[in-house]
């Protein structure tokens, strides 16, 4: 299950005891604070706690940039200047805390973004719970031929049940053999006997859930979302990204949209690549080889120009 009873106990009793506050809100946020969004088969993600929202960037832009804001006439023109001229700075001034459950080969890629605080659920002092990422068929493909990190062609219905079999068996497996390495606790949770809990996890696989609370910074979590929302993104990352993205949208929905139209959706050229726009422009047939560019170069070029 991806919320526990007791995890459930204790949002209810938060959302229960609401308290006023001098801070700023975001009402948007405030409608996600401690609520549970599921991701996955077992996973989620929930907000624990945030700081600023829209009005925070601007403030802290016009403290940095004084006279230089003047002309803008509204916030939300003041965010879409500061995040087309990759003004990165007032982002920094919003902070959010998740509570994010996720498989321990996601969180692996996950915590390659070390502009975080992160603290995990510990396996050497607390026992894992017997809940493994088991993929649905329509997300098992072959390895591309074409990208050494991605999915190619979709397996065959007979591939995908031999693989689901052997991930649902290796899985349990692997956890009974833990569950017995540990022992038996007493009524406290306490081993009566067998193996270090910090000995008996090494054998368990990387689909295992794990859980965290990771704080970030409204710019750098820009940056984690630009990568791991991308289409291009393993899907079991992704997903996790898109959820987070509709909470963002709700928390600062003029940085989201700006965000969404300058990084998601825009692209950045390199001078070859400009230099090739303005020769189209102008009417001239320009090729790969008459580019100066490289085959994967021009192949993304084309990608973005269409």
């Amino acid at each position: 299950m991806p919320i526990t009873p007791d995890q459930q106990a204790e949002i209810d009793a938060l959302r229960a005891t609401p308290k006023p506050t001098l801070r700023a809100v975001s009402e948007g946020m405030e409608a996600h604070l401690y609520k549970a969004h599921d991701v996955l088969d077992h996973g989620f993600i929930r907000v624990i706690d945030y700081m600023g929202d829209d009005a925070a960037i601007c403030q802290a832009a016009r403290v940095s940039y004084g006279k230089g804001t003047k002309s803008v006439q509204n916030d939300e023109g003041l965010i879409r200047y500061l995040m087309r001229h990759w003004h990165s700075t007032p982002f920094e001034m919003c902070e959010v805390k998740l509570h994010v459950k996720l498989p321990v080969f996601v969180a692996r890629q996950w915590i390659r973004h070390r502009t975080a605080n992160v603290n995990e659920y510990s396996a050497r002092y607390s026992i894992l719970d017997r809940e493994f990422y088991i993929p649905e068929a329509s997300q098992l493909a072959a390895q591309s031929v074409i990208n050494n990190q991605g999915r190619g062609e979709m397996l065959t219905e007979a591939e995908s049940a031999r693989v689901l079999e052997i991930l649902k068996g290796d899985a349990a497996q692997a956890y009974d053999h833990y569950a017995e390495m540990i022992g038996e606790q007493d009524t406290d949770g306490n081993p009566k006997n067998g193996l270090a809990r910090e000995l008996a996890r090494m054998n368990l696989p990387a689909n295992i859930y794990t859980q965290w609370y990771w704080k970030v910074d409204l710019h750098n979590l820009f940056h984690f979302l630009r990568l791991r929302a991308d289409a291009h993104a393993q899907y079991e990352i992704r997903v996790y990204a898109d959820a987070i993205c509709k909470v963002v949208a709700d928390w600062v929905p003029a940085a989201y949209g700006a965000f969404e139209d300058y990084r998601m959706g825009g692209a950045t050229l390199s001078g070859k690549a400009l230099d090739c726009v303005r020769r189209m422009l102008k009417g001239e047939e320009v090729t790969q080889e008459t580019s100066g560019m490289s085959k994967g170069e021009w192949r993304e070029f084309m990608g973005a120009v269409g």
